[in-house]
């Protein structure tokens, strides 16, 4: 199979310059750029399954492989909240998000958390390699850095020993879930 054309099934600008920044050396077009321009819908009850059905659908809509990930914030005190559902949390975007969890959290000690993150590389014959990754820390108090977007300036991380909204991007994707996530599809292909 020809893996030097992936397409990325996202349209998170943010979320695709990460996997083009991270899964080098082929040539990954997104889901935009080949003409779909509509939403995916995410029925899945974790993030293997929402990546699955996201890579699934671009890769039968093109005919071409497709590469899809899900990922989230799990908060341990929210029971693994937001989850799934991270991006659409507050149902108002990233800021409102962050201001919800804050939030959540107001009268909470204990702040672990991790992001997780499921890649899913879909064949037009059907057949899917998946990846999974996970990186640790906690939720600060309030928001620190610009970088990164989504939940970024609240989580501090454990490998980076700060925010991430503090980290380049570099520092961020060397130890981020979906880094890992994708360093463990590598192996399949």
């Amino acid at each position: 199979m020809d893996f030097r054309r992936i397409a990325v099934a996202t349209g998170n600008k943010g979320k695709l310059k990460e996997i083009k920044d991270i899964f080098t050396g082929v040539e990954l077009v997104s889901m935009r750029e080949l003409g779909f321009d509509g939403e995916i819908e995410e029925t899945g009850i974790n993030f293997r399954a929402n990546a699955l059905i996201k890579a699934e659908f671009i890769s039968k809509m093109f005919d071409m492989p497709a590469l899809a990930d899900d990922s989230g914030l799990c908060v341990d005190a929210l029971r693994g909240a937001p989850g799934i559902f991270s991006a659409r949390f507050s149902g108002e975007g990233d800021a409102e998000n962050r201001k919800l969890l804050l939030k959540y959290l107001e009268k909470v000690s204990n702040r672990k958390a991790h992001f997780e993150c499921a890649v899913c590389l879909c064949l037009p014959n059907g057949r899917t390699y998946f990846g999974q990754g996970k990186t640790y820390g906690r939720i600060l108090l309030e928001e620190s850095g610009s970088n990164g977007f989504g939940y970024d300036s609240l989580f501090y991380s454990d490998d980076l020993k700060k925010s991430f909204g503090l980290a380049t991007e570099q520092e961020k994707n060397s130890v981020s879930h979906r880094y890992r996530a994708l360093m463990d599809l590598k192996r399949f292909i």
